[in-house]
């Protein structure tokens, strides 16, 4: 069963006890878009106590904001009572709670074209806030006094330019002129980690260069990284400019770091670190700055190509860092580190699966102890095997045995 069958039953479910009950939110905005989506909400007349009790299967997620998650065909609804919120005291969440109508439901929403009702029994769209209207102009609007929608929850200027940019519609005048009064006061009411959430949704559709440029223009870009306070609109589209030449997997921290090109290594942990990036993220940001050095400096060893080629996903970084290249020079760049990986191959995967040519129990045999010196040789055996191309352990440590350092 599809979760649109799925969510339908817990309406009809609703509605059969007497209540209220419809789709609401982004779903009823995709389906007048004809964008097809499984993300469905449902807002209801029905109090939290009055669904446990129609639903089997129900996990209490935000109960003292008159909601909770409705578990249907092995699919999970958010479920909403129909509510009013005031006492914004955080810029982020309501401290009062009251139970409504629909209608009332709809103005304590962010925009207009998220304010609908959609009956998926009878098919019948109840739009109290014109949004279909604002779909049709194309408008982004918020809904009510924008200032109090943002006041309310500051996350939501952000959320206008994503929508804008992800539908390709306008800001409504009077929406634009709220986020940029408000765009200073984002912090500290919104989570870093929610920007980053907002970053990686508009990733996820295209769009992202504009949608900076668009944060940059309210204000907001700006408020979120200081460090872009002194620029002006043209030097900021210069930067993200670049990204026509990523390639499509190119992950979002590369993106970002492209609006700081002189931050040093450390400087570009430590914006990981204030978004609180996961551990691997902030090791592709090290792979990365690793990869562009050995490209600038155009001169590595096999051993060292090799062991950079097993750690990481070294093309795809040598694109992006040739992105800003002229093409000519990007093609030919790409070119030799792909013919590279070729031709050391068999080395790169030794390195991967920890399988060298020349072991311990070989140093052993050959009268290495463990200890400092057998590390030394181990690291000049692997070199000698890919810069020579040797397979043969004996002959390997026949060379080994001419180093000064070898016990004679």
């Amino acid at each position: 069963m599809t979760p649109y069958d799925s969510a339908s039953l817990i309406v009809k479910k609703l509605q059969s006890a007497g209540f209220i009950s419809y789709f609401t939110g982004g779903w009823v905005r995709d389906y007048l878009m004809e964008h097809p989506s499984d993300d469905i909400d449902i807002a209801t007349s029905a109090t939290v106590n009055q669904i446990q009790s129609l639903f089997e299967k129900t996990i209490p997620v935000g109960v003292q904001f008159g909601i909770i998650i409705v578990s249907e065909n092995n699919h999970h609804f958010e479920v909403a009572t129909f509510r009013k919120e005031s006492g914004y005291e955080d810029g982020r969440r309501p401290t009062q709670i009251e139970i409504a109508s629909a209608k009332e439901d709809a103005q304590r929403r962010d925009f207009t074209i998220n304010g609908m009702f959609f009956d998926p029994l009878t098919k019948e769209i109840f739009d109290y806030v014109d949004g279909k209207k604002d779909l049709e102009k194309k408008l982004i609007r918020a809904i009510g006094d924008a200032h109090h929608r943002f006041l309310e929850d500051r996350l939501r200027m952000i959320r206008a330019a994503r929508y804008a940019c992800r539908f390709h519609f306008e800001i409504e005048k009077e929406t634009k002129e709220a986020i940029r009064a408000h765009a200073k006061d984002l912090f500290p009411s919104v989570a870093i980690e929610r920007v980053w959430q907002e970053f990686s949704k508009m990733k996820k559709f295209g769009g992202f260069k504009h949608f900076l440029l668009l944060l940059f223009e309210l204000g907001l870009l700006s408020t979120i990284f200081p460090d872009l306070l002194d620029l002006d609109y043209k030097e900021v589209a210069k930067r993200v400019q670049v990204y026509d030449f990523f390639p499509k997997q190119t992950p979002l921290v590369a993106k970002l770091l492209e609006l700081f090109p002189t931050y040093s290594l450390e400087k570009r942990i430590l914006l990981c670190e204030r978004f609180k990036l996961s551990s691997e993220e902030k090791n592709f940001v090290k792979y990365l700055s690793d990869v562009e050095s050995m490209i600038l400096a155009s001169e590595s060893s096999r051993a060292r190509l090799a062991h950079s080629f097993a750690k990481g996903p070294f093309l795809l970084c040598a694109q992006i860092i040739t992105a800003k290249f002229e093409k000519e020079k990007r093609d030919q760049i790409l070119h030799f580190y792909e013919k590279k990986e070729q031709k050391i191959s068999w080395a790169v995967e030794k390195i991967k699966n920890k399988t060298p040519v020349v072991t311990s129990n070989h140093l052993k045999a050959a009268g290495i102890s463990p200890g400092r010196l057998m590390g030394i040789f181990l690291e000049e055996a692997e070199k000698v095997s890919i810069e020579q191309h040797l397979l043969d352990a004996d002959l390997i440590i026949e060379i080994l045995k001419q180093d000064r350092r070898w016990p004679k």
